[in-house]
């Protein structure tokens, strides 16, 4: 997913699907920070079952990860820890500067 870039540097990825609708919709560009800060409620992109899925990470009691779509009908997904997560999102693409919403 990062080729070419070095591990640690931020890099944009566009949103396939709606499950992250209304906030990131069909096509949205994020931008993924790779060391970012994790914390419950932080925008992630992570593996899961071998593919990159894209969700909100929620914490329960520091025991249970889970990776929650925003729109329904989509399952939540458990994984079994931060070294599933690939990265924090930090930003998506297409607002004015001042504008801006951070995710983490």
């Amino acid at each position: 997913m990062t080729e070419g870039c070095a591990a640690n540097e931020p890099y944009a990825l566009r949103v396939m699907g709606d499950s992250m609708e209304p906030e990131f919709p069909d096509g949205i560009v994020i931008i993924v920070e790779p060391g970012g800060v994790l914390q419950s409620g932080s925008y992630v992109v992570a593996m899961h079952e071998g593919q990159h899925i894209f969700r909100q990470l929620v914490i329960e009691e520091g025991e249970r990860w889970l990776l929650c779509p925003l729109k329904e009908g989509y399952p939540t997904l458990e994984i079994s820890g931060s070294s599933a997560i690939k990265g924090v999102v930090v930003q998506k693409a297409g607002r004015r500067r001042a504008d801006r919403k951070h995710y983490y």
